[in-house]
C-alpha cells in the first residue's frame, strides 16, 4: 500500500504538471475567460489517468523485482539455494541481479559439497567396527541416545534403532559390566562374558556441548581379537627366546660330555676336572633361566606378613649392594617379604648393569600418608621414550642377553599387592624406579 500511494502521487505530480503545460500551450486560459481553474480542471482529468498508468507500468516489473528479492533472501535464511532471478533490462539492476544469482550458485555449491562430505562421514562412521554412541543430558529425563551407529546397534539391540531411547533402559538389557564400566566414569577396558565366551572393550568418552545442551560420546572398542593377536605373538617370542637359550647351553653340554667321554677313553683325566666345572656352570645358568620362565609364571598369591624393616634392608643388602637414602619407616609393613626381596633384587640388579657407579645405587623407602614408596635409584644411562613404553613388557629386553623379565616380575609382584610400579628419567642422567603399595600396618 505504500508502495502504491507513492506511485499515485509521483504520478499526480507528474499529470500536474503536464496540465500546467499543456493548459498553457493550447491557451485554453483564452477560452474560458474568468474560469483558469475549470480549464486547469478539465485537462487535469484528461491527463492525469494517463500518466498514472503509464508511470505504473514502468514501476511495476520493479516492484515485482523486489518482492521476488524479498523471498529468496528469504529462502537463503532458511537454507534453500536453489532460486534464481531473472531481469531482461541492461542497467542497473541487472547487475544487482547477476551478483545475486552468482551468491546462489555459490551458497549452492557450499551446501552440496558440505552433504557430500556429511554422507562421506556417515558412511565411514556407520561402517567404522568402534560402537559409537551420541546422548544427549535432556532436561528432566533419563540421557537419551540422539545418535547410534550399526556397531553400536548391534551390540546394543541386535541391530535396532537405538536414536531416541533411555540409555539406562539400553543397559539394562545389555552386559551388567558395561553399565558398570560408565558407572566408574572415564575412559578404561572391562570384560563381558565368562570363560570361552569373554570379550574384552576399551570405553572412551568424551563431553562437549553442541546446540545448547550437554553431549557425551562413548566410544566402545573391541579388543579381544586384538589381544589374542598379541597373546599369539607373544606366546611365539617366549618359544623363540627358549629355544633359543635352550641350544646355547645344550650344544656346548653335548659337546663338553662328548669331550669328556672321549678323554676318559684315552685315560686322559686330567682335563675332567675343568670339563666338569663348565657343564656345571652351564647347567646351573640353564636353571636358573627356567626358574625365571617358572616364576613369573605361577606367581603366587601374596602371604601378607609383618616385615620390619631393618631387618628386611640388612638381608637385601648381603645380597647386592646399594647405599641407603634417608630414614626407614619406624612403622613395620604388612606385605610378602620374599616376593618384595626378589622384585628389589630384580630392580637393584638392572641399577647396577645400566652403567652406574656402584656408589650411586640407591634405594630408599618412605612412607606418606596410605602408600609405601620404595625407590630404586642409579646414574645409568636412563631409557628413552620407545624402552620407558615398553620396559614393563614381558619378555621385553634392550640386553643382548636379557630375557625380559626383571622389570615384568617387579610389575607383577607390585600389582599383585595392589600397588602399581613407575619408571622415570632422572634429571641428571639415570632412572627412577618406584615401587608404591598400599600402606598396610599389622595389627
Amino acid at each position: 500500500m505504500v508502495r502504491l500511494s507513492l506511485v499515485t502521487r509521483f504520478s499526480a505530480l507528474v499529470g500536474t504538471l503536464l496540465t500546467v503545460g499543456i493548459f498553457i500551450a493550447l491557451g485554453l486560459d483564452h477560452l474560458l475567460p474568468g474560469q483558469p481553474l475549470l480549464a486547469a480542471a478539465l485537462c487535469l482529468a484528461c491527463v492525469v489517468p494517463v500518466a498514472i498508468i503509464t508511470v505504473r507500468s514502468q514501476v511495476q516489473p520493479i516492484l515485482s523485482l523486489f518482492r521476488a528479492l524479498e523471498g529468496t533472501v528469504t529462502s537463503y535464511r532458511d537454507g534453500d539455494f536453489s532460486f534464481s532471478l531473472h531481469w531482461p533490462q541492461n542497467d542497473e539492476l541487472a547487475d544487482l541481479i547477476r551478483a545475486h544469482n552468482e551468491l546462489g550458485n555459490v551458497l549452492r555449491e557450499q551446501r552440496r559439497d558440505l552433504v557430500q562430505r556429511e554422507l562421506l562421514l556417515d558412511t565411514m562412521v556407520q561402517n567404522t567396527p568402534v560402537a559409537m554412541l551420541l546422548v544427549a543430558d535432556a532436561p528432566q529425563r533419563a540421557d537419551t541416545v540422539v545418535y547410534a551407529n550399526l556397531a553400536a546397534r548391534q551390540l546394543l539391540a541386535e541391530g535396532r534403532k537405538l536414536e531416541g531411547h533411555a540409555l539406562p533402559e539400553l543397559l539394562a538389557h545389555a552386559s551388567p559390566a558395561l553399565g558398570e564400566a560408565l558407572a566408574r566414569g572415564g575412559d578404561g577396558l572391562f570384560t563381558a562374558g565368562e570363560g570361552e565366551d569373554e570379550q574384552v572393550y576399551h570405553l572412551a568418552r568424551s563431553s562437549f556441548s553442541l546446540n545448547g545442551r550437554k553431549h557425551e560420546l562413548l566410544l566402545l572398542r573391541h579388543l579381544t581379537a586384538e589381544l589374542r593377536r598379541q597373546e599369539v605373538q607373544t606366546w611365539k617370542k617366549v618359544i623363540r627366546v627358549i629355544s633359543h637359550e635352550l641350544n646355547n647351553s645344550l650344544a656346548p653340554l653335548a659337546s663338553l660330555a662328548h669331550s669328556g667321554a672321549e678323554l676318559v677313553r684315552r685315560g686322559q683325566t686330567e682335563r675332567l676336572p675343568q670339563i666338569l666345572e663348565t657343564i656345571g656352570e652351564r647347567t646351573r645358568h640353564l636353571e636358573s633361566f627356567i626358574l625365571g620362565y617358572a616364576r613369573f609364571a605361577k606367581l603366587p598369591t601374596p602371604r601378607l606378613e609383618r616385615c620390619d624393616w631393618p631387618g628386611f634392608i640388612a638381608r637385601l643388602s648381603s645380597q647386592v649392594g646399594f647405599r641407603l637414602e634417608g630414614e626407614l619407616p619406624q612403622e613395620p609393613a604388612l606385605l610378602d617379604q620374599a616376593q618384595l626381596e626378589q622384585a628389589l633384587l630384580n630392580l637393584l640388579k638392572n641399577a647396577h648393569e645400566s652403567g652406574s657407579a656402584p656408589e650411586d645405587v640407591e634405594l630408599q623407602v618412605r612412607r606418606a600418608q596410605d602408600v609405601l614408596r620404595i625407590d630404586v635409584l642409579d646414574r645409568g644411562s636412563g631409557m628413552n621414550e620407545a624402552v620407558l613404553t615398553n620396559a614393563l613388557v614381558p619378555f621385553y629386553s634392550t640386553k643382548r642377553s636379557g630375557t625380559g623379565l626383571g622389570l615384568a616380575l617387579a610389575r607383577e609382584i607390585a600389582e599383585a599387592h595392589g600397588g602399581r610400579i613407575l619408571l622415570s628419567n632422572r634429571e641428571g642422567g639415570g632412572l627412577a624406579v618406584t615401587i608404591i603399595l598400599p600402606a598396610l600396618t599389622p595389627h
